[in-house]
């Protein structure tokens, strides 16, 4: 047989990188592997620009602006040729760091190619451990894919879940609770409730900090106070992990603690329970015929059932979320941990965050999909109030025991009397208000009471939609 390794061009292992890569393809600039590699070039290149315009060594001129110039256009034009030549250069160094403080070596020869300045190359990644400059390539590779990437897809579907909760306030929908007919609400606040929880976490991850250190081979600076003593490193360092848009972490051992990434991931894994609480929620409204999906799309929803139109978008939302929550829950426990001052179990945990964050944006994808192709059925919702007038039992008992705390009488037992009215049968509205009219109530009581069916019964349910746009 064939081999399917062999064909050309290359066969995606994974689905993110076969059938799903459109969906994922904007967190490409931002996680993989050329992605890194690109950041720690532009972290080098900062690095180098920093301590050459501060004088931090003394004796060694500042580049010029063109030079500078030029030296982040290094960043900017990072193409398939330079991800070639790093991976050719790697591939004798057996270091991937290493491999780009050469490769920017070979640029500043160019750059400024007067033998005077010869000494400038020495410059570059000086004073530095691997992870000085990993950390920081993370920490905005991370940042520039959640905030620009994830978070305004997370932000977009929560949006749109507030807007159908606004569009759907005033539709009575019958509540179940342990799987059983319950007090009405309306389907507005039941989805104001799920995009409530889900602007919540977006606003937390939002406020999320990226942190960064650069502070040596076990965060001592023992190699910066040797090379150049009367330095102030630390604020040298705090300086420079500012000026990326970071927060400076001042105290590590070899590597950055990672505690910032398992808050992020954490946040993150929250907001997919939420959402993946919504898929469930939505799929069971569609199996009730609460919803109807939008058709003439094209698609097939059964290869044999020709009717069906299936709620595969929430189906496969509901599957990447929890491949992403795998990933960062693992992600999150591990990263924290690194035996004494350094080991590598991190570098190879922090290359699958592409991975996690590309199923939680495949999730958002299908899930946004699927709400674009939902109209309501209040019909329907109608039909499931008008067959379940025992519901109304709570309000009933809930009226008298009001009455009986005022002393009226003839309100006693009233849980008791609605539980033998209600309990393992059905009635109807004849049946109810023959029941209310022979309780005593006062008039206007009775009359109200009387009045209220399962549509009406649905207390401040439209009015609390107003808090999802209050809190935005």
């Amino acid at each position: 047989m064939h081999s399917l390794a062999d064909a050309t061009p290359q066969i995606a292992l994974g689905a993110l990188d076969g059938r799903y890569r459109p969906a994922i393809a904007p967190l490409i600039d931002h996680l993989s592997e050329p992605a890194l590699n690109r950041m720690r070039v532009h972290v080098e290149v900062e690095w180098l620009i920093h301590l050459t315009t501060h004088r931090v060594v003394p004796g060694v001129r500042a580049l010029t602006e063109d030079e500078q110039r030029q030296l982040r256009q290094v960043v900017e034009d990072f193409g398939p040729e330079d991800i070639a030549e790093l991976a050719a250069t790697e591939k004798v160094t057996q270091h991937d760091v290493k491999a780009v403080e050469y490769f920017l070596k070979q640029h500043l020869s160019r750059i400024a190619p007067d033998a005077q300045d010869a000494g400038l190359a020495e410059l570059i990644h000086f004073c530095c451990t691997s992870e000085d400059i990993n950390n920081l390539a993370y920490a905005l590779m991370v940042q520039g894919a959640v905030e620009q990437v994830w978070l305004p897809r997370a932000d977009d579907l929560a949006t749109s879940v507030a807007a159908m909760a606004e569009d759907l306030r005033d539709v009575p929908l019958l509540a179940h609770t342990h799987g059983q007919p319950a007090t009405p609400t309306t389907m507005g606040k039941e989805l104001a409730v799920l995009a409530h929880r889900l602007l919540r976490q977006v606003r937390r991850i939002a406020a999320d900090e990226y942190l960064g250190k650069l502070n040596g081979a076990t965060g001592t600076y023992g190699a910066h106070v040797a090379a150049v003593p009367e330095a102030n490193w630390p604020q040298i360092s705090r300086d420079f992990v500012e000026h990326l848009g970071l927060t400076w972490n001042p105290l590590t051992t070899q590597i950055e603690s990672h505690d910032w990434q398992a808050e992020v991931y954490a946040d993150i894994a929250r907001f997919n329970r939420v959402l993946h609480n919504l898929c469930t929620d939505l799929w069971s409204y569609i199996s009730m015929g609460y919803f109807a999906q939008v058709r003439g799309q094209g698609t097939v929803g059964s290869s044999t059932m020709p009717h069906k139109v299936n709620p595969i978008r929430f189906e496969n939302a509901e599957a990447n979320l929890e491949v992403s929550n795998a990933l960062l829950d693992v992600l999150a426990t591990t990263l924290v941990q690194s035996r004494l001052q350094r080991d590598l179990t991190d570098s190879s945990m922090q290359r699958n965050i592409g991975t996690a964050l590309g199923h939680s944006l495949l999730a958002l994808d299908n899930a946004t999909r699927g709400l674009a192709g939902l109209d309501a059925v209040p019909e329907a919702m109608a039909a499931d109030l008008d067959a379940n007038w025992e519901v109304l039992g709570e309000p009933i008992q809930s009226v008298m025991r009001a009455l009986g705390a005022r002393g009226v009488e003839g309100m006693d037992e009233p849980y008791e009397r609605l539980k033998e009215l209600t309990r393992g049968r059905r009635i109807g509205q004849p049946e109810l208000v023959e029941f209310v009219r022979g309780l005593g109530l006062p008039a206007d009581v009775e009359e109200r009471v009387a009045a209220m069916t399962p549509q009406t019964y649905i207390g401040l349910a439209p009015s609390l939609v107003d808090t999802v746009r209050d809190s935005r």
